[in-house]
């Protein structure tokens, strides 16, 4: 073990995926690529061979066992290990639903009926609840309500299916005392509509990979000019993270090769009603 590894393997899954984090820039291209797959499949990592992960990884066998190795672990068994509690209650049956009526999909079947459709995408929606309600990280959550909060101005950020979510919460933000501040990017005129942002402000910003070139962009000179940043993403490993004062991760569930939105629409509204919430314990009315 050289002296940039740790002195002991994490004890969670938790811990590991901290760990990647913290040590990503310095990983050769092939230690990032596992990395990236571990933080985001970690699901799937308690059954899955050493040969399966390297083949979807586009590396060798070896180089996961150097992974695993670099991160305090024996080998890919021990590593493995972490991943194995919790993981029948991840297999649930609407899951195993939602795998059958995809799968005959892909194989070319026509006799889906309309029902079929959506108790398939209701299924993943359960399914995927589930697993928001049991991996959400609080403390990442209530840093995210503090920051909105302290804040006096919000900024809204989020291109293409993540639009959906950042026009709800402009919505929902109009009902407090907060400026509320959406960057559109209509007629790609976001460098305009950021010469407002003051040092002090915060910006939502929300982005799942493939990462949104244009969010990227914005959230980085947001976080330039003093923004504080919450950015509600897939990956701790995302770009976004790395300038982010709360990473708020959200995954969701694929239903016929499209994502769902119902995890990160309820974790936005979440974060507008906690901050309704405090708002409220923090008024006082005028006496007369």
């Amino acid at each position: 073990m050289n002296p940039t590894e740790p002195s002991s393997a994490p004890a969670s899954e938790e811990a590991l995926i901290a760990a990647i984090a913290r040590e990503f820039d310095g990983l050769s291209r092939q230690l990032k690529q596992i990395g990236q797959y571990v933080e985001q499949h970690r699901g799937q990592l308690g059954i899955q061979s050493i040969q399966q992960v390297a083949e979807l990884c586009q590396v060798q066998p070896s180089a996961i066992v150097r992974f695993a190795k670099h991160f305090g672990f024996s080998g890919y068994s021990e590593l493995q290990k972490l991943f194995r509690e919790g993981l029948a209650r991840q297999i649930s049956p609407s899951r195993d639903y939602q795998s059958r009526i995809r799968g005959a999909i892909e194989s070319g079947a026509q006799n889906l009926s309309s029902s079929d459709i959506v108790h398939a995408m209701i299924g993943a929606g359960i399914a995927g609840m589930e697993e928001l309600e049991a991996s959400l990280q609080e403390p990442a959550f209530d840093a995210a309500v503090n920051l909105l909060f302290e804040a006096d101005t919000v900024w809204l950020m989020g291109s293409r299916r993540s639009f959906a979510i950042t026009t709800y919460l402009a919505y929902a933000l109009q009902h407090t005392d907060k400026r509320v501040q959406h960057i559109t990017a209509l007629g790609n005129m976001q460098d305009g509509q950021l010469r407002g942002l003051r040092k002090g402000d915060v910006m939502v910003a929300i982005s799942f990979a493939p990462y949104a070139p244009e969010t990227e962009t914005v959230v980085r000179e947001a976080s330039e000019r003093g923004a504080h940043i919450i950015c509600i993403t897939d990956s701790s490993l995302s770009p976004m993270c790395r300038v982010a004062q709360a990473s708020i991760l959200v995954n969701e569930t694929s239903v016929f090769g499209f994502r769902a939105l119902t995890n990160t629409m309820t974790v936005a509204q979440s974060l507008f009603m906690a901050l309704a919430y405090r708002l409220e314990l923090q008024y006082k009315p005028t006496r007369a």
